[in-house]
């Protein structure tokens, strides 16, 4: 056989073997699910509250009515003193595949601190019922939230009543942060199911909510609706060019949101826009909220982000980074060249239904799986303390605090969640061969930490 015919063949068996690959992935990388037709009635929906711009006391409302724009206004009142002022929202129409729907944003820009506020939304005539939210003292050194990576919920399914009992369960919680995919995918009926289970949570407590994977319609490239910032409009304001960035001071801790879904070029912008946010901060914790783990628990996925992002982190000080997409628990804490454990602390959660099949990598302190999870955190003085609950039955799960010395701002991180157990209840089905080695690796796991 000649040289040629040989490099004919070769070619022809990588050519035959990238087909077949491509094949088995084009669903996960190009097929969308069909948007169910869909009409948006005359009556204010789909109402909620979120945080505003980058201060502290701002919050904007969004909600849909009716297919067309019409007269719309937010009737807001001081429970103190009755004082109502009428802020007139932006209107904009969205026609995505299968409807057209008109959304509505309030900014709410001159909230008093320490205040309680009563509000309903007007458009066309036709009034929400009125709901109620606080603000709380500014310049103050405590703080508390609850977290939620992928919830990505099944139609009728489960979260919103594991949130609600987490909520009542942990009423210091203010606001109510999710790393992403909060949506199953961006078609009006997984909309619907989102605020069907978010309803009577996201009107009184404020949501900031990341870009996910699952918020993007599939394709080259992928595409992020405009839904999506006019449900979240935060971003309206604050996107860095395409780039669903954000960032806002609150009590002791600032935030930082990214959008580990994009292209390269925009990760780098990112990253620029996220150095120069970091090295403005005077906040004494800092928080970044990004969807892909940068240490994946599936070996060496989400590498790009890692590189673009990894080095801004650990040299601006940031204290954790919340993650999701990788629909299991894990903690990683860092250490420097003496075995210290320094920041950040890098955590992945998930309170979706779906689980996925991790590997255990050396590095991380703590896992979780087949089971969902919240997370709170509570900023305290000079001490943020991190805990992890199983959204099931509400135990305690994981631990730590992370403590700042006083005058050196050295931190000291106190690990409570080694002395929890962990869950590795695994049964896999019995024609799987992926769960069947995720099995085992679950049981090599286990008698590797007896």
């Amino acid at each position: 056989m000649t040289r040629k015919k040989v490099k004919w063949m070769v070619a022809l068996v990588v050519v035959c073997a990238l087909g077949i690959w491509t094949s088995s992935r084009w669903d996960a990388w190009f097929h969308n699910p069909e948007e169910n037709p869909y009409y948006v009635g005359i009556q204010p929906c789909r109402i909620l509250l979120t945080l505003g711009d980058s201060s502290e006391l701002s919050r904007n409302v969004s909600w849909q009515c009716d297919s067309i724009l019409h007269p719309s206004s937010l009737q807001l009142v001081s429970l103190a003193d009755s004082d109502t002022i009428v802020v007139e929202p932006q209107g904009e129409v969205f026609r995505s595949r299968s409807g057209q729907a008109a959304h509505y944003v309030a900014r709410l820009r001159h909230l008093k601190a320490d205040a309680h506020y009563a509000y309903r939304v007007v458009t066309n005539g036709n009034s929400s019922p009125w709901y109620d939210f606080h603000t709380y003292p500014t310049r103050r050194n405590h703080a508390a939230f609850l977290y939620v990576g992928d919830v990505q919920d099944s139609i009728g399914g489960q979260a919103g009543h594991y949130l609600r009992e987490a909520l009542k369960r942990h009423p210091l919680c203010e606001l109510t942060v999710c790393g992403g995919d909060l949506v199953e995918r961006p078609a009006d009926q997984y909309w619907a199911e989102t605020f069907r289970e978010l309803d009577s949570i996201v009107q009184h407590i404020p949501l900031l909510n990341a870009t996910g994977n699952h918020d993007y319609l599939k394709g080259l490239p992928m595409k992020l609706e405009r839904r999506f910032p006019l449900v979240f409009s935060y971003f309206l304001d604050s996107m860095q060019g395409n780039n669903q960035v954000y960032t806002t001071c609150y009590g002791p801790i600032q935030f930082f949101v990214l959008d580990s879904n994009r292209e390269l070029p925009y990760l780098f912008s990112q990253r620029q826009w996220l150095e120069q946010a970091l090295s403005q901060s005077q906040a004494m914790w800092k928080i970044l909220i990004i969807h892909h783990p940068l240490y994946s628990l599936k070996g060496n996925n989400n590498l790009i982000q890692r590189w673009i992002f990894k080095g801004v982190i650990e040299k601006y000080g940031v204290d954790l980074v919340l993650q999701a997409h990788e629909h299991a628990y894990a903690r990683m804490t860092r250490h420097d060249d003496s075995g210290r454990a320094v920041t950040p602390v890098y955590t992945v959660s998930h309170c979706s239904p779906k689980n996925y099949l991790i590997q255990f990598d050396k590095r991380f302190d703590k896992f979780g799986i087949s089971q969902r999870y919240y997370q709170v955190m509570e900023a305290c003085a000079d001490t943020l303390t991190v805990a992890a609950y199983v959204a099931y039955d509400h135990s305690l799960y994981d631990s730590l605090r992370i403590v700042k010395q006083p005058g050196t701002g050295a931190t000291v991180i106190e690990d409570y969640g080694q002395s929890i157990p962990e869950y590795m209840e695994y049964t896999p089905s019995t024609g799987s061969k992926k769960e069947r080695d995720f099995a085992e690796r679950v049981k090599n796991y286990r008698e590797g930490k007896r």
